[in-house]
């Protein structure tokens, strides 16, 4: 299954930023993949239309493109193929077909295909200033692997990868084929059972998708904030990949070059990670860094497996450690579910932010994030920037109102009662803000013309879950229990109403409050807030599992019970799918900049509410001498 590139004039290792981009140079290099993994690299004239970059995929691979699409990211690409950038990965799904996953990949055996590969053994997909780092690993990779030092499996976890190692036989980097995920088409430990771009461990996060949200941690975290280690994505190529022979078998083929689709990212020598370690030697600033990176790209993934530590004293007592946060590929979701946060049990995580911290979230910029990604990663879809502008926009605030990261991530979880899943308070403020939006539509003379211009849906499962904004409207309306204290999942019970003594705060302070929160969100006016605010502390949630089951159709049938006390759950475990309460994707322009200005307007009273539950019990545990700033 050897790769092979058309035309190709590139004969180094990897490429740098001295490649011309497509309109200038008037050609574009592409690597397509099919459903069930097999890579072809080619590259792309001015002429060429998804027809012909089919025709050669089909006779490359010899795979069949017959009612298939060829899509990149949101896109399907018919005719026109301008919007395709250098070095994008394109992927074939096939149409109208029940597609088994399993499917074998047919590719040419014969020497001709791969003596025309003149790409590299290793090929960055991008030309991010940030991969100076990776161009080095590239470098003793390649060198490595001609000397004859082969890469090793990596046994723990459920999907493929493989460590890559120096002349010195020292691993230097982790790769991750995107077609060895859990569940993907050639994954080697027998988790398989889903193409391509059909929903994977988490429902909002597609099999395949996760090794670019590895690459857009990495991007997100500006100046090696949180600690991540370089990553890219890369096509790399070597005989040790797995690919499974035969329908619904894991039985590997024999050996040969086979090209991958990959994350690739530096591995970084450590001690243990954070379930060997006690952690209240973990540096505050150190889980607060991570943790806010956590808040921006929800998420849903953070356990101690994935947050490695590194010991500085180079003793064999416990002293001063160092945290890398690994394993992104279930960040940046497409919807809002329910996210696990290691740390937030944590007492680092109760103390306030520093001033240091507080200054870097109030200069982070959603908007410019989203264009970065875009840039960088174009085959990211609008949804998940959509979560991540959210979730920027509620991290903003919420640092500025007071709230610390503890507070912020319990807004964020959601909570289990009875064996029913509840939405977070992050979940019920958009919600609220979806009402507003509908009551409006339905009081404007537009309203029987409703546009769909975006449509994300996870494809291959019903969407039971879907929430339409109209159904909100006629559950929600104004004056109906809304309330967003609820308790957290951290034990602490449910508030049906604010006490008195919160509700009679001195009106000065409150005032002063809201003039420092606006000037960080923005539109929101300070009369609206106060109205808000005022409404919804009138108000209850205690019907909201009845409004829900309502909303959804049908009652979410979960099956999770969970053992321990926290209610958190990880995603190693293989659970049913979570319910899905509100989607960002089916709003079009219009909605989502009025979406997002309502859900700013309705973040006071949500945080005020919250500060209300941590008054309400100071029996928090405090923070012992033994912690480290």
């Amino acid at each position: 299954m050897a790769v092979a590139v058309f035309k190709s004039p590139i004969a180094g290792e990897y490429h740098g930023n001295n490649r011309m981009e497509g309109k200038a140079a008037g050609r574009r290099r592409v690597f397509v993949q099919t459903d069930t993994g097999c890579v072809l690299g080619m590259e792309l004239d001015r002429s060429d239309n998804a027809h012909t970059v089919k025709r050669r995929l089909q006779l490359a691979l010899n795979v069949p493109t017959e009612e298939s699409s060829l899509t990149f990211g949101d896109m399907v690409l018919k005719n026109d193929l301008s919007a395709i950038r250098n070095d994008s990965p394109l992927l074939l799904t096939r149409n109208l077909l029940h597609r088994s996953s399993s499917t074998p990949c047919l590719s040419p055996t014969g020497r001709d295909i791969q003596h025309r590969d003149q790409s590299g053994l290793i090929e960055i997909l991008g030309h991010s200033g940030s991969f100076s780092k990776t161009k080095q690993l590239v470098k003793e990779i390649v060198k490595a692997i001609k000397a004859g030092v082969d890469p090793l499996p990596v046994h723990s976890g459920l999907g493929g990868a493989y460590y890559f190692r120096n002349n010195r036989g020292e691993s230097v980097a982790i790769v991750k084929p995107t077609d060895e995920e859990p569940f993907a088409p050639n994954n080697p430990k027998g988790f398989v059972g889903k193409a391509l771009g059909q929903p994977g461990l988490k429902r909002s996060v597609r099999v395949g998708e996760t090794g670019f949200r590895e690459v857009a941690a990495y991007l997100l975290d500006y100046d090696h904030f949180a600690n991540v280690p370089p990553t890219a994505l890369v096509k790399i190529t070597h005989s040790i990949f797995n690919v499974n022979d035969g329908v619904g078998s894991s039985k590997p083929q024999n050996k040969k070059l086979v090209s991958k689709i990959a994350s690739f990212q530096q591995f970084i020598p450590h001690d243990f990670d954070a379930s060997d370690h006690g952690t209240s030697s973990f540096p505050v600033a150190a889980v607060h860094r991570i943790g806010i990176l956590d808040v921006r790209i929800f998420n849903t993934d953070r356990h101690a497996g994935n947050l490695l530590v590194r010991k500085l004293d180079g003793v064999g007592r416990f002293g001063q450690v160092e945290l890398i946060p690994i394993d992104h590929g279930l960040c940046l979701p497409e919807s809002l579910e329910d996210p696990y946060f290691e740390w937030i049990h944590w007492p680092q995580a109760s103390i306030p932010f520093s001033d240091d911290e507080l200054e870097y979230i109030e200069e982070l910029d959603p908007i410019r994030d989203s264009e970065m990604l875009r840039t960088e990663l174009p085959m990211i879809r609008e949804a998940c920037l959509r979560v991540l502008v959210l979730c920027t926009i509620f991290l903003k605030g919420a640092a500025s109102y007071g709230l610390c990261l503890a507070e912020i991530g319990e807004m964020m979880t959601r909570e289990f009662r009875g064996g029913d899943e509840e939405p977070s308070e992050l979940e019920v403020v958009c919600i609220e803000a979806r009402r507003l939006i509908a009551e409006r539509e339905m009081l404007s003379p537009k309203a029987e013309g409703h546009d769909e211009e975006f449509q994300f849906d996870i494809d291959c499962e019903d969407d039971i879950y879907k929430i339409d904004p109209k159904m909100v409207s006629e559950d929600f309306m104004v004056g109906s229990p809304f309330h967003f204290g609820f308790g957290g999942v951290i034990g602490r019970s449910p508030l049906s109403k604010l006490e008195e003594s919160v509700e009679e705060e001195d009106e000065s302070d409150v005032e002063e409050e809201e003039d420092d929160f606006v000037g960080v969100l923005g539109p929101a006016r300070n009369s609206n807030i106060s109205k808000l605010s005022m409404s919804l502390k009138n108000t209850s949630f205690g019907e909201k599992n009845q409004k829900f089951s309502k909303l959804s159709g049908t009652k979410p049938e979960y099956g999770y019970l969970t053992s321990s006390s926290s209610g958190h759950r990880s995603a190693n475990e293989q659970l049913p799918v979570s319910a899905s309460f509100v989607k960002l994707a089916d709003m079009n322009d219009e909605e989502w900049a009025m979406f997002l200005e309502k859900f700013q307007e309705l973040l006071y009273p949500a945080f005020a509410d919250r500060k209300s539950i941590t008054l309400g019990h100071r029996q928090r545990q405090r923070l012992g001498t033994s912690c480290q700033f």
